[in-house]
């Protein structure tokens, strides 16, 4: 198959290349190939920094760790669907019917994104960006499952060109292009993404089984909306709820399609450090950020005994709303984050801070963490340049010493 499909490009080529017919449309040609074989290019010889881990494989690999969250989101969707509506049902009817909701959202998100990075490749000349089958899973896995499709398409175009292509393509952009794009849908239609009815998709329609009668008590609420909401005590509001400390581990909670399972998330964590793909100073640095900032208005200002988000523990905080997904998924990016080894503890750091702020200080946007990231992406090479900095003047100092 292998040798099939390299004799078919190598027959094709000519015609993309030099004065074929479609030379300007080259890009095209490229994009098939590198997704169905290895790069044309490599570095056989010479001074050159060689790697098993080209661009199209780092990519997958991400996909691969996205996996455990995508497939949790499937299931946790029909599984809050229909446990609103009282009834019963078994892990396949519920991942049957989360899926039904969720592949249209991540098609769309494919479809729409995609038709806006060729346009740019055609006009700009340049070659189809891998990162983009990342950019256009992560952004789905970050919405409610009753988004509009039409939203998601707009949106996903929105951090393509706006997040990514105005900066002059991958590589070039200081903020996250997923975050960019739910950015956007978040304060263009906020009624369409957060409240207490975008989480569940009980009584649409569905092909798979008949939809029941939602029950009376049912709200939809997630954990996050849940204590900003409590009158006496954020923890015991959740736990009457019946959001504790595992069930929120675990995600059977209502919330964005990959982000309320903290377990899941850590799956991909785990690979994703393991492969070297990601940074664990990032991922330390935002856990330490958060657990300090909320450990001091829970334990050192206003005690646990507060009835207000300011005395939630850090433990609520790091297992509910999109800290998780954020920390291992997005503060990570190679190409907005930090890249000096202390600049991703201090990035990481701020992070977590910023999002603990957001979440106790401002009692009308209990999330926080994807302001938390847009903001440090803007300081993120400001981080980078005083890490550099301070290095060379010890060097020169300790060389002027010698």
């Amino acid at each position: 198959m292998k040798a099939f499909l390299k004799n078919f490009f190598d027959s094709q080529r000519p015609h993309f290349e030099g004065e074929g017919k479609f030379a300007k449309f080259w890009w095209a040609l490229d994009g098939v190939e590198t997704v169905a074989l290895t790069p044309g290019e490599r570095t056989e010889k010479g001074a050159h920094i060689r790697d098993h881990m080209d661009m199209k494989r780092l990519m997958i690999f991400v996909l691969f760790a996205l996996a455990p969250a995508i497939i949790f989101g499937m299931y946790n969707i029909g599984y809050q669907a229909y446990s609103a509506e009282n009834l019963t049902a078994s892990g396949l009817d519920c991942f049957l019917r989360g899926a039904y909701h969720m592949l249209p959202i991540i098609i769309t998100s494919y479809t729409a994104g995609g038709i806006a990075e060729l346009i740019f490749c055609h006009v700009r000349g340049h070659e189809v960006s891998e990162g983009f089958l990342v950019t256009a899973m992560l952004f789905p896995l970050t919405l409610p499952p009753t988004i509009p499709l039409w939203m998601v398409a707009v949106g996903c175009a929105f951090g393509v060109v706006i997040g990514k292509e105005v900066f002059g393509g991958v590589g070039m952009n200081i903020l996250n292009p997923a975050l960019t794009a739910r950015a956007f849908l978040f304060f263009t239609y906020p009624a369409q993404m957060s409240g207490a009815k975008v989480w569940d998709v009980a009584g649409s329609s569905n092909l798979i089984t008949h939809s029941g009668t939602p029950i009376d008590a049912y709200t939809g609420a997630t954990p996050l909306l849940t204590a900003a909401s409590a009158e006496t005590s954020a923890v015991a509001a959740l736990n009457e709820a019946g959001f504790d400390l595992q069930t929120l581990a675990l995600g059977m909670v209502p919330g964005s399609i990959g982000e309320t399972s903290t377990v899941a998330i850590a799956a991909g964590a785990l690979f994703l450090i393991v492969t070297g793909i990601a940074s664990w100073r990032t991922m330390v640095g935002c856990v330490a950020g958060l657990s300090a900032v909320t450990a001091f208005f829970a334990y050192g200002v206003y005690g646990a005994d507060s009835g207000v988000m300011l005395s939630l523990p850090p433990a609520y905080h790091l297992l509910m709303g999109g800290f998780a997904f954020g920390t291992v998924f997005m503060a990570t990016d190679p190409v907005s984050s930090a890249t000096t080894e202390l600049g991703r503890l201090i990035y990481g750091f701020f992070i977590g801070v910023l999002c603990g702020l957001i979440r106790v200080v401002n009692p009308a946007y209990p999330e926080g963490m994807m302001l938390a990231i847009l903001f440090m992406n803007v300081f993120a090479p400001l981080i980078d340049y005083y890490i550099v900095q301070g290095t060379t003047r010890r060097r020169v100092a300790r060389l002027a010493a010698a």
